[in-house]
């Protein structure tokens, strides 16, 4: 915890109180910039794992079932790439687009579990990655 002491005007009541505040104020700030760097970091490992899958998808004998999986990897990481971004910049609308994040992560996370229950380690490590951004932002935005 981050400690700062105020004295006013040699009122000691005031100074302590003073000082939990700024305090406070100070650790809450902490908090939320860690999370902040917490969310953008997962971000971009899920942009890199998105990409990776859709590429490996891409790869796979039966293309044809890989389609929902290839456009829901290249959505996450447009997203993801995005939100990274603007979080970075500290954008005002950021909140709103974290949002969107957490749930094309998690509907990114639904269609790779399915392909990596048949042994598709790819859509495993994409999956993995989707749900660790999700709870990020959901952290975030909480």
């Amino acid at each position: 915890m981050y400690c700062e002491s105020v004295n006013l005007m040699g009122i000691n009541g005031k100074a302590i109180e003073l000082s939990f505040i700024i305090s406070n104020k100070k650790e809450k700030q902490m908090e939320q910039d860690q999370l902040v760097k917490n969310c953008i970091e997962a971000c971009q490992q899920c942009v890199v794992a998105c990409l990776k899958c859709a590429q490996a998808c891409l790869r796979e004998e039966k293309l044809e079932m890989m389609r929902k999986c290839i456009q829901t990897d290249l959505e996450c990481a447009e997203i993801c790439e995005s939100t990274y971004k603007l979080l970075i910049m500290d954008s005002k609308p950021k909140l709103e687009l974290v949002k969107i994040c957490l749930d094309l992560c998690e509907a990114c996370a639904e269609e790779c579990e399915k392909h990596a229950a048949h042994g598709m380690e790819h859509c495993r490590e994409c999956a993995e990655a989707c749900r660790s951004c999700a709870e990020a932002c959901r952290k975030l935005v909480a």
